[in-house]
């Protein structure tokens, strides 16, 4: 039912397809526009794709298994830029400096927004990792750059090919940021045709390139993940690794890590200060803040607690009974994810006006569009927890007379509620930002901090934006600060 519900907006786009035709499809999709946008967004992909595997990796080794000084404020550090929105991001650098556009805006904002995806799953198994795999490597005679590549990386393969196929697929759908850094994709340029030409069938024709998109990433992923376990299975409890000791790199690298840190949150929080004191068009209507933020938690809330129930059976399939259904049932979850939130809207309300009428613009439908909109988000953290989670417990609580629901409660459950509350959070963080499918299937009269903020910025009104901004990032602080209790450091 779950993968039903998220095949929705690929059913509108497949249906649509066929109504335009082949000779009419086939001269749309081979346009020199749709080469140039099939470019910037694959070029842009593998870009962001390979920076933030990259730095998210090495931020959590250096945080995680290195004697780097005040490690805990560092870390709570890096995961702060999921505090903040892309677009808020994008926003905070145009705003500043108008020559920040185009693919290396994009590049930098993409990747300093994002690469928190690829850092928190890399933490959370470097914790469950067990020590004695690296110290039998290095018994063996291998280095620790040796254990790393040989012991560690392969371990952390799952967490990594999870985080980076979210940091594609967002990237696929992103719009705001990449709006605003005038970097044309085939996300922009259907939001486009719909807003401004109306042209329904090119949209449609870039909306299936997207969906080819991101089935490559799926297959991709899956076929690099393959088909190895990866839970711990050691007696007794997790001891703590020895951290390697960095001597005369600990100061170049604290010096590093600070840089980022100064990029990824320090700009952003400046530039809304900035806007605040000096803008023009500066204001603070306390009743519209009030009630765009009242509905922004709402809403937010709502969709994260639908999205993590629905994300539970799919993963619980993936891992406990993996086959080829269940991976397809999964594998079908993460195709919306890709596709712009105005697809994902449109295909509801023709969905929701032939089938259940009653239901068209209501809260209800637009909780539904979250949910498929980032039901991978919570899938891919609830599936890094039970991969992490010995099945064995499960057969032993059965082999004791505990039924199948008392064992995933009392056993399964309570091992995975970490990975639960970072998908909640990370469902969280995504709602309250999300702009298109707001506008498009929210009740009538409500409002949101993003619409709100983003009714302002595209009028270049970066004083009014200001406050929504900043109030998305506060309301932002509790989801993050829970992501960074989920990962807490060893002393």
């Amino acid at each position: 039912m779950v993968a039903l519900l998220a095949l929705i907006p690929l059913m509108y786009v497949a249906v649509y397809t066929v109504i335009i035709g082949p000779v009419d499809l086939w001269e749309l999709v081979v346009r020199p526009r749709i080469l140039e946008l099939l470019r910037n967004t694959v070029t842009l992909a593998l870009a962001c794709m390979a920076a933030t595997a990259a730095l998210g990796v090495a931020l959590a080794v250096l945080v995680e298994r290195t004697d780097l000084p005040a490690r805990r404020l560092w870390h709570g550090l890096l995961v702060a830029p999921l505090a903040v929105p892309a677009f808020v991001n994008g926003y905070a650098w145009i705003s500043l400096d108008r020559s920040i556009h185009g693919f290396g805006g994009a590049f930098l904002v993409i990747t300093l927004s994002y690469y928190p995806l690829v850092y928190l799953p890399a933490v959370a198994a470097l914790r469950g990792l067990d020590p004695a795999l690296e110290e039998a490597s290095w018994s063996l005679g291998h280095s620790r750059w040796q254990t790393f590549a040989r012991v560690v990386l392969p371990q952390l393969r799952p967490a990594l090919l999870g985080g980076v196929l979210l940091v594609g697929l967002h990237l696929l759908a992103e719009f705001g940021a990449l709006s605003l850094l005038r970097f044309p994709t085939f996300t922009t340029a259907i939001y486009d045709q719909y807003g401004s030409t109306f042209n329904g069938s090119a949209a449609t024709a870039m909306a299936g390139v997207l969906v080819m998109l991101c089935l490559f990433l799926l297959l991709a992923e899956l076929r690099l993940r393959g088909r190895r376990h990866y839970a711990r299975i050691g007696h007794g409890a997790a001891r703590i690794s020895e951290p390697a000791h960095l001597r005369a790199l600990r100061w170049p690298l604290v010096a590093l890590v600070a840089a980022l840190v100064v990029l990824a949150v320090g700009v952003p929080a400046y530039a809304l200060v900035h806007w605040l004191v000096v803008g023009s068009s500066t204001e603070f209507p306390i009743g519209e803040l009030l009630a765009a933020t009242g509905s922004t938690v709402v809403l937010a809330a709502l969709g994260a607690i639908a999205t993590t129930v629905a994300a539970l059976p799919v993963a619980w399939l993936a891992v406990r009974h993996r086959n080829r259904v269940s991976t397809l049932v999964e594998r079908s979850t993460y195709i919306a994810n890709a596709l712009p939130g105005i697809v994902v809207g449109l295909s509801l309300v023709v969905a929701s006006l032939r089938v259940v009428p009653v239901v068209y613009q209501t809260a209800l439908l637009l909780i539904v569009a979250y949910v498929i909109l980032f039901l991978p988000r919570a899938v891919v953290s609830v599936r890094s927890g039970l991969e992490q989670a010995p099945i064995v417990l499960d057969h032993v609580a059965q082999s004791l007379g505990t039924g199948p629901i008392a064992t995933a409660r009392r056993v399964t459950l309570p091992l995975i509620a970490p990975s639960l509350g970072a998908g909640a959070a990370l469902v969280f963080l995504a709602i309250s930002t999300e702009l298109t499918a707001t506008l498009m299937l929210s009740p009538i009269g409500t409002r949101t901090l993003a619409t709100e903020f983003w009714s302002a910025s595209s009028e270049l009104r970066y004083g009014a934006a200001a406050p929504y901004a900043l109030l998305l990032v506060l309301i932002s602080v509790p989801a993050t600060l829970l992501l960074m209790r989920q990962e807490r450091l060893h002393p």
